[in-house]
C-alpha cells in the first residue's frame, strides 16, 4: 500500500501536482492572513509606518512548521563526508563527474579548485570551478589517467537512461564506471555513491538502485575498497561499514538507501 502511495505521489509531482504543498497551503492560509492583518495594524500605529509600503502579496505557508534546515539524507551526508575527505587528503587535482553543482561541488569549491565534467551544459562561470561538457560514457582519450582524485556522487545510476539527454544505453553505468577508473592515475582515489537497496532494480527513467553486495563484487574486480559508509532509509549516516559484514550483505535492509565508497585504483 505504501509503495502504491509513493508511486502515485511521484507521478503527480512529475506533472507539477504536489499534494503536500497544497495541504500546507490550506493549513497555513488562515494563519498567514491573521499575521498579515496584525502586521498592518502595527504599521498603522508605528511612527515608522511609511518605511515599508505594501508590495504584491507573497504568502509562504510551509515554513512555520519546518525545521531550521535539512541535516539528513543522501545528499547532506555524502556531500559533507566526501568534501571532508578531499580537504584532509589534499590531492594534487580533483575532478568531479556529474555531482550536484549547488551541493558537493560548491562544498569543495569553497576551499580548492575543482574540475567538473557533466553531460549537460553549465551556463555560468564560477571562479575555482572549471567546467567541461563531456559524456563520460564516451570519454575522450585526453581524460585518461589525468587525476589522483575523482568523485561521482549520486550520478552513475543515471548513466544511459536518457533522463539528462544522454544516450539510452542499458549498460551505460558499466561503461561509465570503466571510464571513471580510466580517468584515475595508478594509486588514485575514487569517491562513488549510488542509491542502494536490498532489491536491485531500475526505476525508469529516474535511476538504477544497486544491491550493495552485487556492486561491491563488481567494484572489487578493478579497485581496492578503502572505505564504505551507508545512509539508511531514515536518512542517517552509518560510518566505517565492513563491506563484507552482515549489514552490508543485507544492504542494511534498505528500500532506497545510499552507499558511499572510497576506492583506490591499484
Amino acid at each position: 500500500m505504501k509503495g502504491a502511495i509513493r508511486s502515485s505521489y511521484r507521478r503527480l509531482t512529475a506533472w507539477g501536482v504536489d499534494g503536500r504543498v497544497t495541504f500546507a497551503a490550506i493549513q497555513g492560509f488562515t494563519v498567514a492572513r491573521r499575521d498579515r492583518n496584525t502586521f498592518r495594524r502595527q504599521r498603522d500605529a508605528s511612527q515608522n509606518g511609511l518605511d515599508f509600503p505594501d508590495g504584491s502579496s507573497y504568502f509562504v505557508y510551509g515554513d512555520r512548521a519546518d525545521t531550521a534546515g535539512v541535516a539528513t539524507g543522501h545528499y547532506f551526508h555524502q556531500d559533507l563526508m566526501v568534501a571532508r575527505e578531499i580537504f584532509n587528503r589534499r590531492p594534487r587535482r580533483h575532478i568531479d563527474v556529474g555531482s550536484s553543482i549547488s551541493g558537493f561541488v560548491s562544498h569543495v569549491g569553497s576551499f580548492r579548485e575543482i574540475d567538473v565534467l557533466d553531460v549537460r551544459p553549465l551556463s555560468v562561470d564560477v571562479p575555482g570551478i572549471r567546467f567541461y561538457q563531456q559524456d563520460v560514457m564516451h570519454l575522450e582519450e585526453r581524460w585518461h589517467g589525468v587525476t589522483d582524485s575523482l568523485s561521482c556522487l549520486h550520478a552513475l545510476e543515471h548513466f544511459g537512461l536518457g533522463r539528462y539527454g544522454d544516450e539510452v544505453d542499458y549498460d551505460g553505468w558499466r561503461r561509465g564506471l570503466a571510464n571513471l577508473i580510466e580517468m584515475l592515475e595508478p594509486g588514485g582515489v575514487l569517491y562513488l555513491s549510488v542509491p542502494t537497496s536490498h532489491r536491485q532494480r531500475v526505476e525508469f527513467n529516474a535511476h538504477r538502485v544497486f544491491s550493495l553486495p552485487r556492486l561491491r563484487d563488481i567494484l572489487a574486480e578493478n579497485l581496492q575498497i578503502e572505505g564504505l559508509a551507508f545512509i539508511t532509509d531514515a536518512g542517517n549516516l552509518v560510518s566505517n561499514v565492513d563491506p563484507f559484514g552482515p549489514e552490508a550483505e543485507a544492504s542494511f535492509g534498505a528500500n532506497y538507501g545510499c552507499s558511499v565508497w572510497v576506492l583506490r585504483k591499484p
